[in-house]
């Protein structure tokens, strides 16, 4: 019941994009099963172009982004099922895309304990906006990201 009442204190925008970062995390979960990476990218991609605003990155203020990265985690914290880092990092970088941000989404990796470890996060401004902590920095991004990613 306290879920319901602090989302009823939001304001009309912010219930707004936490809808939408619910929806997208909730189509994310599915599509990166059904359809991969590649090709569900490549979907929000396009979405985001059709709904981009017209007000430049530089207008967007940093309290708004810092209000859509705060949605998007309490809308993920909210599902009823768990999501990744790269699930979360997707549709926060959509998010940010449609509202004229130009946000990067890093992935990373790394070898711990002979054990192979990735994670994804999305930066702007060279700030980390999703992943707690430093804990993205013990992460090497991969350098062809952009080409590996199919957005060339």
């Amino acid at each position: 019941m306290g879920t319901w009442r602090t989302f009823s204190r939001l304001t009309t925008a912010e219930r707004l994009v936490a809808l939408e970062a619910g929806l997208g995390l909730t189509a994310t979960w599915i599509a990166l099963r059904t359809v991969g990476f590649r090709r569900w990218k490549r979907v929000l991609e396009s979405l985001a172009i059709r709904k981009k605003t017209n007000v430049p990155a530089a207008e967007v203020s940093a309290r708004e982004i810092a209000n859509v990265v705060r949605m998007e985690e309490a809308a993920a914290r909210n599902l009823f099922f768990d999501t990744n880092c790269l699930e979360q990092s997707l549709v926060l970088w959509w998010l940010l895309q449609k509202r004229g941000v130009a946000a990067d989404l890093l992935i990373g990796a790394r070898k711990d304990a002979n054990r192979f470890e990735a994670h994804a996060w999305v930066e702007f401004a060279g700030a980390a906006l999703n992943s707690t902590g430093e804990g993205h920095l013990h992460f090497v991004p991969f350098e062809e990201q952009v080409t590996w990613m199919g957005t060339n």
